[in-house]
């Protein structure tokens, strides 16, 4: 799930402590980075996009099927990719945002291979959400009455998983990138 990379467009929380160019800039990093980090998961790669591409800007995701994100919140965004690709005949899917800059291709391929044992793995994000979510078939309770950038996704998402009695995999905590104060860490461990 990304976003085409727009001047005002995104990253909101960001842009209002360190501005809109500076923001971008930094959209453009991660964007890099979520690329750098899928490129060699043998998988088949779908990206999601949010918004309209400005003219010039460059495209992270040649080779990558491309698709506009549907309306609806975030949780229906994702039911929508989740489902698409297991229409598509997908035994297993992984889904992750652009935001999370400590992501590896080694977690992306831990995270794949979970899924040989569990129903569903959760990449936890230290700010309550998650960074990754992967399932060997889809869970629509996973995207029902969530309060959607809130601490509350994460545990609300885990509860769903054990009251349909799901095994569920976690992978190691992970910072993403919201705030100024996330990115100085980030820069700081970087």
């Amino acid at each position: 799930m990304a976003r085409h990379p727009v001047l005002g467009q995104g990253k909101t929380r960001l842009a209002s402590t360190i501005g809109a160019e500076a923001t971008l800039a930094v959209y453009h990093e991660l964007l890099a980075h979520a690329r750098a980090a899928t490129a060699s998961v043998p998988a088949i790669k779908t990206v999601w996009l949010a918004g309209a591409p400005t003219p010039g800007a460059p495209d992270y995701w040649p080779g990558y099927a491309q698709h506009p994100q549907p309306a609806g919140d975030l949780g229906q965004r994702m039911h929508a990719a989740f489902a698409t690709a297991f229409a598509a005949g997908a035994t297993k899917a992984v889904i992750i945002g652009t935001d999370c800059p400590e992501l590896t291709t080694q977690l992306l391929n831990q995270a794949f291979a979970q899924l040989d044992a569990h129903d569903a793995v959760l990449g936890p994000a230290l700010d309550g959400g998650y960074y990754l979510l992967g399932m060997k078939e889809l869970f629509p309770d996973f995207f029902l009455e969530k309060e959607w950038s809130t601490a509350t996704v994460r545990p609300a998402t885990l509860a769903d998983a054990a009251r349909l009695g799901l095994r569920v995999a976690l992978l190691p905590p992970l910072a993403d990138v919201d705030t100024a104060e996330d990115l100085a860490a980030w820069r700081a461990r970087s």
